[in-house]
C-alpha cells in the first residue's frame, strides 16, 4: 500500500488502476518525488503572468499619466474665454469662431482612431511620451499664433494630443489596475479632466481683465512639460508586456480573427454599448455647455467678466460632482450612476431651455445658472467617468485598443458637429430649441441604458468578457 500511495502522489496517470496487489518494485521508485523517470512531452516555456506595479509605482503612474486628463480639459476650457478676446484681435465671424473650436476636435478624432495600432504596437508608454510631446507643440504654436489660419493648426495639433490621451490614458490605467480599483483609476482621468477644464476657466478669470489670452494658452505649458518628464519613468502596461511575451514565445496559440472582428459576440455588444454612449455624451450637449459657458451668459445680458466668473463655478461644480464619484464609480456601480446622470440631464436641459425662450432679466439668469450647474452636476457624477471606463473594460484584450479608439472616435466626431454646428442653428432656431433638442438625446440614452448596459462593478476584464457573450 505504501507504493500504491506513493504511485498515486506521482500523479494520476502512474497511480494503479485496480486494487490487484501485484506491484513490481522498479529501480526507479528509489529516485525522489520531483524527479520522475516517465518521459515527458515537452511542454513550451509559459508567459510570465502580467505583473500590477507596486502601490507606490501605481500611484505616480496614475498621477503622471492621468495629467493627460487635466490637458484634455484645460484645452478643451481654455478656448472659451480665449475666444472672447481672440475673436477681436483676428475679427472672427461666427463662422470662423465655431472652426477655432471644431479644429481640435477633428484633430481630436484623427487622433483618438490613429494611436490605437501605435499602441498595439510600440506600447502604450512611448505613445504617451509622444502625446505629451505633441501637447507641448501645440500650445506653443498657440501662444505664437498669428492669424486665423496659424491658430487653426495650432488648434488641430493640440486635438491630435487631446484625441490620443482620450484612447490610450483610460486604457493604460485600466490595464495597470487591480480589479477593485480600477473604476477610481479610470476615474482619476476624468477627476483631472474635470480639474483642467477649472483651472483654464481660474485662467482666463485671471487674464480676463488684461484680454492677453496668449497667456491663457501659455499656462498649459506647465503641465505638458511635467507629463512629458514623467512619461519616461513610468511602467509599461503589464497586459501589453504580457501579450508581447506570449506572441514571441508562442506559448499560447494565437486567438482567431474572429475574436476582433466585429461579428463576434463579445465585440458587437461592446461596440453597439461603447458608440451608443459616445454619442449620447456629446449629442446630449455637455461640450456646448463647456465650450460656450460664457457666451450663454452672455447671450442672458451679463458682461464678459462676468461671464466667466459664472463659468468658473459652473466649473468647480464639475470637479466635486467628479470627485463624488470616484468612490460611487466602484461601490453604487455603472449602472445607477448612468440611469441618475441621464435623468438629471433631461430634466436640466428642459428647464434651461425654457429659460432660455424668455426675455433675459435677473429671474431668468439666475434659473439659467442653476440649470447649467445642475446639467453639468449630474453629467459629472455618471455619464461623464462611467463612459471612459467602460470604454476601457468592456473589450477583449485583442480589440481593446481599437474598440477604445472606435468610442473616442465617434465621441470625437459628435463633439465635432455639436461644436461647429452650435451657434449657427442657435442662432437660426433658437438656442432653446438646441437645448431641447440635447434633453431629447438624454432621455433616449436613459432607456437605451436601462435595456443594453450592463453592471461590471468589482469584476475582471475577463469575466466582463463572459458576461457580454452570455448577454
Amino acid at each position: 500500500m505504501r507504493l500504491q500511495d506513493y504511485a498515486r502522489s506521482l500523479g494520476p496517470s502512474l497511480a494503479p488502476r485496480s486494487p490487484m496487489p501485484v506491484v513490481r518494485p522498479q529501480p526507479q521508485a528509489s529516485h525522489p518525488p520531483h524527479q520522475p523517470q516517465t518521459p515527458h512531452q515537452p511542454q513550451p516555456p509559459q508567459a510570465p503572468p502580467p505583473h500590477t506595479p507596486s502601490p507606490g509605482r501605481l500611484g505616480a503612474a496614475t498621477a503622471v499619466v492621468a495629467l493627460g486628463g487635466l490637458l484634455f480639459g484645460f484645452d478643451t476650457g481654455v478656448i472659451s474665454g480665449a475666444l472672447l478676446f481672440l475673436k477681436e484681435d483676428f475679427a472672427l465671424t461666427s463662422f470662423q469662431e465655431g472652426t477655432v473650436i471644431s479644429a481640435l476636435l477633428f484633430g481630436a478624432a484623427v487622433g483618438a482612431l490613429g494611436s490605437a495600432r501605435p499602441a498595439d504596437r510600440f506600447g502604450r508608454k512611448r505613445v504617451l511620451v509622444a502625446v505629451a510631446a505633441t501637447f507641448t507643440l501645440g500650445l506653443a504654436a498657440a501662444v505664437t499664433a498669428r492669424d486665423f489660419a496659424s491658430m487653426v493648426a495650432a488648434r488641430s495639433i493640440l486635438g491630435l494630443a487631446v484625441g490620443s490621451a482620450s484612447t490610450v490614458v483610460p486604457l493604460y490605467l485600466a490595464e495597470i489596475a487591480p480589479p477593485r480599483l480600477r473604476g477610481r483609476l479610470v476615474t482619476a482621468n476624468q477627476v483631472l479632466l474635470t480639474v483642467g477644464i477649472l483651472v483654464s476657466y481660474l485662467v482666463n478669470l485671471a487674464f480676463a481683465g488684461s484680454a492677453d489670452w496668449r497667456a491663457m494658452f501659455a499656462v498649459g505649458l506647465i503641465p505638458s512639460a511635467a507629463m512629458l518628464l514623467g512619461t519616461l519613468f513610468i511602467p509599461e502596461s503589464p497586459e501589453w508586456l504580457r501579450r508581447r511575451t506570449e506572441r514571441r514565445s508562442g506559448s499560447r496559440p494565437r486567438r482567431t480573427a474572429g475574436a476582433k472582428a466585429p461579428a463576434h459576440p463579445a465585440v458587437r455588444r461592446a461596440l453597439l454599448i461603447g458608440l451608443t454612449l459616445a454619442a449620447v455624451q456629446q449629442f446630449g450637449g455637455i461640450n456646448s455647455i463647456i465650450y460656450y459657458a460664457p457666451s450663454i451668459m452672455a447671450r442672458a445680458g451679463l458682461p464678459a467678466t462676468h461671464s466667466i466668473q459664472y463659468a468658473v463655478f459652473i466649473g468647480v461644480v464639475n470637479v466635486v460632482m467628479t470627485v463624488a464619484a470616484v468612490p460611487l464609480i466602484d461601490r453604487a456601480g455603472r449602472r445607477p450612476l448612468l440611469l441618475f446622470s441621464l435623468a438629471g440631464m433631461a430634466v436640466s436641459l428642459v428647464t434651461l431651455g425654457a429659460a432660455m425662450s424668455v426675455p433675459p432679466g435677473p429671474v431668468t439668469n439666475v434659473i439659467a445658472l442653476i440649470c447649467m450647474i445642475t446639467y453639468v452636476g449630474s453629467f459629472a457624477i455618471g455619464l461623464g467617468p462611467v463612459f471612459w471606463i467602460l470604454a476601457a473594460e468592456l473589450f477583449p484584450p485583442e480589440a481593446r485598443a481599437r474598440g477604445g479608439a472606435l468610442c473616442a472616435l465617434v465621441n470625437w466626431a459628435a463633439n465635432f458637429l455639436v461644436g461647429q454646428l452650435f451657434l449657427p442653428v442657435a442662432d437660426a432656431v433658437g438656442v432653446s430649441w438646441v437645448f431641447w433638442c440635447f434633453a431629447a438625446v438624454a432621455a433616449g440614452g436613459l432607456v437605451f441604458v436601462v435595456r443594453q448596459v450592463p453592471e461590471t462593478k468589482n469584476r475582471s476584464l475577463a469575466e466582463i468578457q463572459g458576461q457580454l457573450i452570455l448577454r
